[in-house]
């Protein structure tokens, strides 16, 4: 999410050098952003773990004496490199994630529902406290407009056909309270492909859960491909997803991902809930399926058990609502 930020910052600011810092996997997004952004990587397993590596790491920050410095993620790591960040006077600010506010959207008793500030807002505040004022309504995708390079990647996904309508689905997410039913997600595969039989379906996803459906449903309907069986890295996952036509996802980091392309992503909520802040770049409210219960949202990330015990925030979700909002975007591109 903090992608759209950087790269408004560093167009309107081009003669700033803005260095990145994170874990290996985030580069692909930071290394052709812009010119003047460059990415470091760091292995907290490992190089950087524990406070002796971060020590390492802030003296290998210091080496390339960075003027200001902007904590956009406020955990227990960065705030220690903050604090000798600051004894070092350094120009420092950090991210307020308004934990008070976000206690108080899941409070089981006293729930206060309101749409908190974007974690992009959020960005925006820790720049603009140190002198930089972005404006982000000017990224629209990291690829250019007609998409990423289709030449890159494996024969299997191949080139996209005039009468075809390519749609992704990212089914599943780290916890209980952010996955649609398989039982259910079937029924949505099934009515995509009924009503556009000449569609292509990509799976999208790593783990155990995703192995199991996405070969059985590959096996059940010869349309569908599981995207990270054939591609390298997420660069050519991101290539697939800039030419879909849309993606369905969960509150998971394709819908994210998908969203940093500039194409239309359903998000289906149940735990967690887009008041808190963590909607898709430049998705409007109405591509969020979700039910008005109670006891919603009642987690900022989906991780706690469900008061109910029953995971109803998902489970009654009617799947023609799901390929309802699908139809409306394909219809109306």
């Amino acid at each position: 999410m903090t992608v759209p930020v950087v790269w408004s910052l560093a167009h309107q600011y081009p003669d700033i050098r803005i260095t990145v810092l994170s874990r290996k996997y985030a580069r692909v997004l930071f290394d052709d952003l812009a010119p003047n952004v460059n990415f470091m990587e760091a292995d907290l397993k490992v190089e950087y773990h524990g406070i002796k590596g971060l020590n390492a790491l802030y003296r290998r920050l210091t080496a390339k004496q960075f003027t200001k410095v902007a904590d956009l993620h406020n955990v227990l790591r960065s705030e220690y490199l903050r604090m000798r960040f600051n004894m070092g006077h350094y120009r420092v600010e950090h991210i307020n994630k308004r934990r008070k506010d976000r206690r108080q959207l899941v409070s089981f008793k006293n729930k206060v529902k309101r749409q908190l500030p974007t974690s992009f807002d959020n960005y925006l505040e820790v720049f603009e406290r140190l002198g930089y004022p972005v404006d982000i309504q000017q990224f629209h995708s990291i690829f250019p407009e007609e998409g990423g390079n289709l030449n890159l990647l494996p024969k299997e996904i191949g080139p996209k056909k005039n009468f075809e309508q390519w749609i992704g689905i990212a089914p599943f997410a780290a916890h209980e309270g952010k996955v649609y039913p398989p039982r259910l997600m079937e029924q949505v595969i099934h009515s995509l492909l009924e009503k556009y039989p000449k569609c292509r379906i990509f799976f999208f996803g790593r783990g155990e859960k995703e192995e199991h459906y996405f070969h059985l449903w590959c096996a059940q309907y010869r349309q569908c491909i599981w995207v990270n069986r054939y591609v390298e890295n997420m660069y050519q996952e991101l290539i697939v997803m800039s030419h879909l036509n849309v993606m369905l996802s969960m509150d998971s980091a394709n819908m994210h991902l998908a969203s940093l392309t500039n194409i239309p992503v359903v998000s289906v909520w149940g735990a967690t809930h887009p008041y808190a802040g963590f909607m898709g770049f430049g998705q409007p409210k109405e591509n969020a399926i979700q039910l008005d219960l109670e006891c919603r949202p009642c987690s900022i990330y989906g991780q706690k058990p469900c008061h109910r015990g029953d995971f109803a925030c998902m489970k009654n979700i009617p799947p023609e609502r799901i390929v309802e909002r699908i139809d409306t975007i394909i219809n109306n591109p």
